[in-house]
């Protein structure tokens, strides 16, 4: 698939969700900073303890997380609001950035290591799952849902593509497109559309306004793959060079997910955390 932009072709990447069919990989999670600390006891080796400390951080990660969505979360269906937390309380935790000191080097018997973590809490799959099938998470009351469509699944040579988004809260958002040859781009923000910022319940189209390319099928064909990065805050950011009307993503595949994640943690609120949301689904081209 190709953008074309002023008679001049250039490799594109689409983004896309969808209300038609359901995403093939999808991630809700919230950001948040914790602190772990442990002590080195005559049972409880250097490396023990560091574990130690480190579970405590996890645990304090999602005990800060289960505490905001609780209070953020207030839709009206109760049941389901029941089953948000629940997820959240039974979340994983992934270490996104960890440092961690001891009270002295080579530490003793007594010391205690302390360690600072940014963690991404991801809540339970299946509970998510079961709250997705409703309407609930469309509420702006919910933990932040975005969701992006196309008109239809497979496209043939020489068609034209928009793509629609909608978020039920006001989110920054970052739209990358993996072509079949694994070509990597950035679609939004662009050169011509700076802007990432949107606004919650309202239905953005790509391209539009002042963006300078249209999204026409052309070869190569195949199987290509969207995913949408989004977030109640700045997004961290990745490597891009302006390749006309988008960016072409110099950053590794295996990085973008981790760099998007680099948030920066704007609040000393431990009770606080950013809303985080990843989806990825395929088209096919041919």
């Amino acid at each position: 698939m190709r953008c074309l932009m002023d008679k001049t072709i250039l490799f594109l990447l689409i983004l896309v969700f969808t209300f038609s069919y359901k995403p093939l990989f999808a991630i809700q999670s919230s950001i948040v900073d914790a602190d772990g600390y442990a002590c080195m006891g005559e049972d409880r080796t250097k490396r023990q303890t560091e574990e130690a400390a480190l579970q405590d951080g996890k645990k304090k990660a999602i005990e800060h997380v289960s505490t905001y969505i609780q209070a953020e979360t207030q839709v009206k269906d109760f049941q389901v609001q029941k089953d948000i937390v629940n997820a959240y309380t039974n979340a994983k935790v992934r270490i996104l950035e960890s440092k961690g000191i001891w009270d002295s080097e080579p530490p003793k018997v007594g010391d205690c290591y302390r360690i600072k973590i940014k963690a991404e809490v991801i809540p339970d799959e299946e509970a998510m799952k079961r709250v997705s099938d409703t309407k609930v998470l469309d509420d702006p009351m919910a933990p932040l849902k975005v969701q992006v469509w196309t008109e239809k699944r497979e496209y043939r040579s020489g068609e034209r593509i928009k793509v629609y988004m909608k978020g039920n809260k006001p989110f920054y958002a970052r739209l990358i497109y993996r072509q079949a040859d694994g070509s990597l781009i950035q679609i939004l923000p662009n050169p011509y559309r700076k802007e990432n910022y949107f606004q919650g319940g309202v239905v953005y189209e790509v391209p539009s306004g002042p963006d300078r390319f249209d999204l026409e099928v052309t070869p190569p064909f195949g199987e290509e793959s969207i995913v949408v990065y989004a977030s109640t805050v700045a997004l961290g950011d990745i490597e891009l060079e302006e390749t006309g009307a988008v960016y072409k993503i110099k950053t590794g595949p295996n990085d973008i997910g981790d760099k998007t994640r680099g948030i920066k943690i704007v609040t000393k609120d431990k009770t606080k955390a950013q809303e985080f949301i990843e989806e990825k689904i395929t088209i096919k081209t041919h």
